[in-house]
């Protein structure tokens, strides 16, 4: 019994009910609560960046194979652009067969802008190409560590990584140690960082029950139903059969493996809670570091499924209740556009609502004011989104860590608690 009152799982479920029951019986006090889950948050971004620089550059100097660093780095992004149009088709064909949008009959005239005015502002996301690419590179290298923008970092770290491989294992040993000795330190204010969680969980459940009400679920309550059932379907089907037929691991089993960091990204409503924690597990778990390092960072900007799944379903429905559906030519259009649009969503509280602002005038004639039909269950949709893309990057990392011959099955089994003869869930 004291074992399971210690666990992180049982602390952090226990925070999540305190603030779901806060926010139901004293939302004015919950909604007060909201600094508890921004500065949890804002304790593990601060780290974010250090870590990944320091573990990508010594998982890379330690390879001393630049080949192979290049041939995981091609790996992860295809596999990110398969799976990213697999969620984006997923979502759309859900969306147009259970229609949830359609019988609202919105009038365009009675849409007020007003609420969503900032993230309209917002809506050149992943237009330019050419201005995303330029700003992957960071003014200094100082600020590439410093800022909170992962591909700056990892951008950065990779090429670090390379010129440490350069001059040779005797002159870069002790940047190498120092590197080492540093990610421990790193390591440890991460277990500080944690006990924290539960109470960061509780004050963000408690903020947003609080502020929005269980009741505003209701008005759009089946695009939230469609929503939730296409990221179980996903999870599911999708995720599930590639780690069962690749990597003959069943899909609860995985997901029980992880279910500390699903519950944080629960709470907190945000993937990125949970990137070191969910970094040092699949290490732990028998994934090489450099292939961790490459491909959990690179996923939390190219492959989020669950954001990908939002955008398609959200953009549809926003057409269905505006009575303009869109062709089948606009649909594929939409498609096209997500692809490049949704890796400019990070994996954080708000970001895909904001591309999905940018997106909208993109496809035609729905007018991106009307965003403002789904931003009161916005944030409710904002945990499955945040757990699908958890899930999706887990998975994709222990695939191409198999894939590259990099994932020591025989240690991955015994932390899922599975022996080689049964493989299985």
């Amino acid at each position: 019994m004291k074992r399971i009152f210690s666990s992180l799982y049982f602390q952090v479920l226990i925070g999540i009910t305190v603030g779901i029951l806060l926010g139901i019986f004293f939302p004015g006090f919950a909604i007060r609560l909201k600094p508890l889950g921004d500065g949890f948050i804002k304790l593990i971004k601060m780290i974010i960046a250090p870590l990944i620089f320091s573990s990508i550059v010594v998982g890379i100097a330690g390879m001393q194979d630049i080949k192979k660093v290049g041939k995981i780095g091609l790996s992860s992004i295809i596999y990110f652009e398969v799976i990213t149009g697999i969620a984006l088709v997923i979502g759309l064909v859900f969306v147009n067969l259970i229609q949830p949008g359609t019988g609202m009959h919105v009038d365009p005239a009675s849409l007020d802008g007003s609420s969503v005015s900032h993230y309209v502002q917002k809506q050149d996301i992943g237009d330019d190409l050419v201005s995303w690419l330029l700003s992957l590179i960071p003014d200094n290298v100082v600020g590439a560590v410093a800022s909170d923008n992962l591909l700056q970092a990892l951008l950065f770290a990779v090429l670090f990584g390379i010129g440490l491989t350069k001059i040779g294992t005797h002159a870069a040993q002790p940047v190498i140690n120092v590197l080492n000795s540093f990610l421990q330190g790193i390591f440890a204010i991460i277990k500080m960082i944690m006990y924290l969680a539960p109470i960061g969980a509780m004050g963000a459940m408690g903020f947003t029950i609080g502020k929005y009400g269980v009741a505003s679920l209701s008005s759009l309550g089946l695009l939230m139903i469609s929503f939730y059932l296409t990221c179980i379907f996903f999870i599911l089907v999708v995720i599930g059969s590639i780690l069962y037929f690749y990597c003959k691991v069943g899909i609860f089993r995985f997901l029980a493996f992880i279910k500390e960091e699903l519950l944080i990204v629960l709470g907190t409503s945000s993937s990125e809670s949970v990137l070191p924690l969910l970094m040092k597990k699949l290490e732990d778990a028998g994934c090489s570091r450099p292939i961790v390092g490459l491909v959990v960072p690179t996923g939390y900007s190219f492959n989020l499924d669950g954001t990908c799944i939002y955008l398609t379903m959200a953009a549809v429905f926003i057409s269905q209740a505006l009575d303009m559906h869109l062709t089948i030519q606009q649909e594929i259009t939409l498609l096209l556009v997500l692809l490049l649009t949704s890796h400019g969503a990070a994996g954080v509280t708000g970001s895909g609502f904001v591309t999905l602002a940018a997106t909208l005038p993109i496809v035609g004639h729905v007018p991106v004011e009307a965003v403002a039909l789904i931003l009161g269950i916005d944030r409710f949709m904002s945990e499955a989104r945040a757990i699908t893309n958890t899930i999706g990057n887990a998975a994709a990392t222990v695939v191409i860590a198999k894939y590259e011959k990099g994932l020591d099955q025989a240690v991955f089994f015994q932390k899922l608690g599975m022996v080689p003869e049964n493989r299985g869930a």
